[in-house]
C-alpha cells in the first residue's frame, strides 16, 4: 500500500508542479507581472490560464509522468502483451468503452448533482488543434502507466484479495480526477480498467479502452458543442423513453463486450 500512495502522490506532484512551471513562464514570457502570475496561481484570474497554456502544460506533465515511472521503474513498459496477437481483446476493448458512456452518464445524473471543477478547462483543451493528442493519445498512457502500471500492480501485490486492490485502485483513480461530476465515471472505468489488468497483465488493452473512451467523449463534443451542459434527457428531445431505450442499446454493447473479454484475455 505505502507504494502505491508513493506512485499516486508522485503524479501528483509531477502533474502539479510541472503544470504551473509552464503557466508561470508563459505568462511571464508574455508580459505579465509577477503578481499576475501569483493571482492565476490564487485562481484570481482564471481567466489568464488560456488553452494554448493548458495544452502544453498537459502534455509536458504526461511526458514527464511516462519519462520518471519508466525511468525510475515504477512501471513496467513491455511490447509482450502485444505478442500473443490477442486482437480479439482490442477489439472487444472498443466496443466496451462505447457501451459505457451513455449508462454511466445516466446513473450520474441519477445521482446528487456533482460540481463540474474542470468542465471549462476540458473545454478549452477539447477547442484546441492539438487537444486531442493531450486528452486521446498522451493521458490515457499515462495515466493506464501510472494507475495500473504501478499503483495496481503493487496494491496486487501486497493485498490478499484482487477485488480489493482493483476496488483500492479505481477509487485512487476517481479521486487524482479531483472533479466531483467525473468521479462515478471514473470509479466505474476504474474498476474495468483494472479488471482488463490483473487478466492480462498488461496495461495494453487498457490504453486501448481509455483511449476509446475519451475518444468518442472528444468527437462528440466536437459534433455536438451544444450538449455539452445538457441532460440526457434535453438531449433526447425532452423524451425520457428515448433515454431507456439508449441505456438498453448501450448494455446489448457492453454486457456482450465484457462477456468476450472475459472469455478471451489471458495474461501475456
Amino acid at each position: 500500500m505505502k507504494k502505491a500512495l508513493l506512485y499516486f502522490f508522485g503524479f501528483v506532484v509531477i502533474q502539479f508542479f510541472l503544470s504551473w512551471i509552464v503557466y508561470a513562464a508563459w505568462l511571464l514570457a508574455t508580459g505579465s507581472s509577477a503578481d499576475d502570475v501569483l493571482r492565476a496561481f490564487g485562481g484570481g484570474n482564471p481567466a489568464a490560464i488560456t488553452a494554448p497554456m493548458l495544452v502544453a502544460a498537459s502534455a509536458l506533465a504526461s511526458a514527464a509522468t511516462i519519462a520518471v515511472f519508466v525511468w525510475r521503474r515504477w512501471a513496467v513498459v513491455s511490447p509482450a502483451y502485444m505478442r500473443t496477437r490477442q486482437w480479439g481483446v482490442f477489439a472487444w476493448c472498443a466496443v466496451a468503452a462505447l457501451g459505457t458512456l451513455i449508462p454511466s452518464v445516466a446513473l450520474q445524473e441519477l445521482l446528487p448533482e456533482m460540481p463540474d471543477l474542470s468542465g471549462d478547462t476540458f473545454k478549452l483543451i477539447m477547442d484546441n488543434r492539438y487537444g486531442y493528442f493531450v486528452l486521446c493519445l498522451l493521458a490515457p498512457f499515462a495515466e493506464e502507466l501510472v494507475f495500473r502500471g504501478a499503483v495496481l500492480r503493487s496494491l496486487l501485490g501486497s493485498m490478499g484479495n484482487h477485488w480489493a486492490a482493483i476496488a483500492v485502485s479505481a477509487v485512487i483513480f476517481a479521486v487524482v480526477h479531483a472533479n466531483p461530476a467525473q468521479m462515478p465515471h471514473a470509479l466505474l472505468i476504474g474498476l474495468l480498467l483494472g479488471w482488463m489488468y490483473y487478466r492480462t497483465g498488461s496495461i495494453l488493452p487498457g490504453i486501448a479502452l481509455h483511449w476509446v473512451n475519451n475518444t468518442a467523449a472528444y468527437v462528440f463534443y466536437v459534433l455536438f458543442p451544444f450538449a455539452a451542459d445538457m441532460k440526457l434527457t434535453e438531449f433526447f428531445g425532452g423524451n425520457q423513453n428515448n433515454v431507456v431505450l439508449a441505456v438498453v442499446f448501450s448494455l446489448f454493447i457492453l454486457i456482450p463486450a465484457i462477456y468476450q473479454l472475459n472469455r478471451l484475455m489471458r495474461r501475456a
